[in-house]
């Protein structure tokens, strides 16, 4: 005779299954990681791409496709269960590195992008949604923090071991073992060892409070998420401008680099030090943002990105250039968990899963929107003037925040959470 565990809200209640879902991520994050440092160069060197707005296709192709699942994503969650979704998103992944071992042309690497897109949008948006589900309220910033954390960690080190690689063993085949390991890993632990957390949803919702209710469709939740709610609005774009700034880093930073004559394994150490702050800054800034509310790390951590950007442009060489993306890494952290804990403070639980995937299909769009304006600037006025031009916007981002943005931490003082 089985007997069903009680289902109980919080970190420690369900440290076995957060734990879980944190090495998960990491190997979803490992998944991106292994082409941070390979795809660029594999591009200009294999490939013979020269234009930048060519090179940034496999970047597009990935932010559009991501953008668009993470929507379907999150609705499918909220309908059938997390971990349908989780294990479907790990047999679209399996693909991905074999594709990208044996591609005969630059459209093969680009296919195999959107194929990724599917595989982050679906594993990456569960994992967030069900790690949402297990702690409640009142630590939705901490949890969000070992999330990403464990995520761009994993993107770190493995952007870091495939620079290694590449340069001793070339940019093919090598360097994408690893990702296969993470794939066939990811759809085992996820199979065999993952629990559904859809009822720690239903019974937050049983007990919730709040101006927004239960009871939205998909098409209500999009549009309140992207326009009607002040600070759900807010959270929308300034993750479509930090996925815009990283999508600069992925796509042009590498070529950047390079043209000023570092060699792979130092442009692999340059690619991994920025997720690397990143990351780990996370377990600071999530649980950070649960006591001094998720205001003042958005607004800072984007005002921070702007200036790390520029500093890419005004310096030369690779400790300056070191300093300049660990920076960058860090105002990352400071917006990256603190976005999505805001988006969880405001939305129903009944629709929360729905509206993290609409604020993670803008914040993805950013990655296909500043890989294209990077390009074509690039192309234009040369990588100096792309670079000047994200930083920009990403300034002006961090002052819409400012603007707009109220509050949303459940014990902070705020305005009142309904659209205005």
């Amino acid at each position: 005779m089985t007997t069903t565990q009680p289902v109980r809200l919080g970190l420690r209640e369900n440290l076995g299954q957060f734990g879980l879902l944190v090495g998960v991520n990491a190997l979803v994050g490992g998944m991106i990681g292994q082409e941070r440092t390979v795809l660029p160069l594999l591009a200009e060197r294999v490939f013979h791409v020269r234009a930048f707005t060519a090179v940034a296709t496999f970047i597009i192709a990935f932010g559009i496709v991501k953008a668009i699942t993470n929507v379907f994503a999150g609705a499918l969650s909220d309908r059938i269960g997390r971990k349908p979704v989780l294990i479907a998103g790990w047999l679209v992944g399996l693909p991905v590195p074999i594709l990208l071992i044996v591609a005969p042309s630059w459209w093969w690497i680009v296919a195999a992008n959107a194929l990724l897109g599917v595989n982050q949008g679906l594993t990456w948006s569960t994992t967030v949604i069900m790690k949402i589900d297990l702690v409640g309220p009142e630590r939705r910033g901490l949890a969000m923090g070992f999330n990403e954390a464990a995520g761009y960690g994993a993107v770190a080190i493995t952007a870091v071991a495939t620079g290694f690689i590449a340069s001793h063993f070339g940019l093919r085949p090598a360097p994408f073992f690893l990702g296969l390991a993470y794939a066939g890993l990811g759809l085992g632990a996820s199979v065999l060892f993952v629990r559904e957390t859809h009822g720690h949803a239903r019974l937050e919702a049983a007990n919730h409070r709040g101006a927004l209710h239960g009871g939205m469709s998909t098409k209500q939740v999009f549009f309140i998420t992207t326009l009607r709610h002040r600070s759900l609005s807010a959270c929308s774009q300034a993750g479509l401008v930090n996925n815009l700034n990283d999508g600069l880093a992925w796509g042009l930073f590498p070529l950047y680099f390079a043209r000023s004559g570092l060699s792979v394994a130092a442009i692999g150490t340059l690619a991994a030090l920025y997720p690397a702050v990143w990351g780990a800054g996370q377990l600071i800034t999530g649980g950070l943002s649960d006591r001094i509310g998720r205001k003042p790390l958005i607004a800072g951590g984007m005002m921070v990105q702007a200036l790390a950007i520029g500093l890419v442009a005004l310096a030369n060489g690779f400790a300056p250039w070191a300093f300049a993306v660990m920076l960058l890494g860090a105002g990352t952290a400071m917006v990256y968990p603190t976005l999505i804990a805001a988006v969880g403070d405001v939305a129903h639980p009944a629709w929360r899963a729905s509206a993290v995937g609409v604020y993670r299909f803008w914040r993805d769009a950013g990655f296909a929107i500043g890989a294209l304006v990077a390009g074509l600037v690039a192309d234009a006025f040369g990588l100096s003037a792309a670079i000047w031009v994200v930083a920009g916007l990403t300034a002006a981002s961090g002052l819409i925040v400012i603007k707009r943005m109220d509050e949303t931490h459940p014990s902070a003082k705020s305005a009142p959470l309904i659209g205005r």
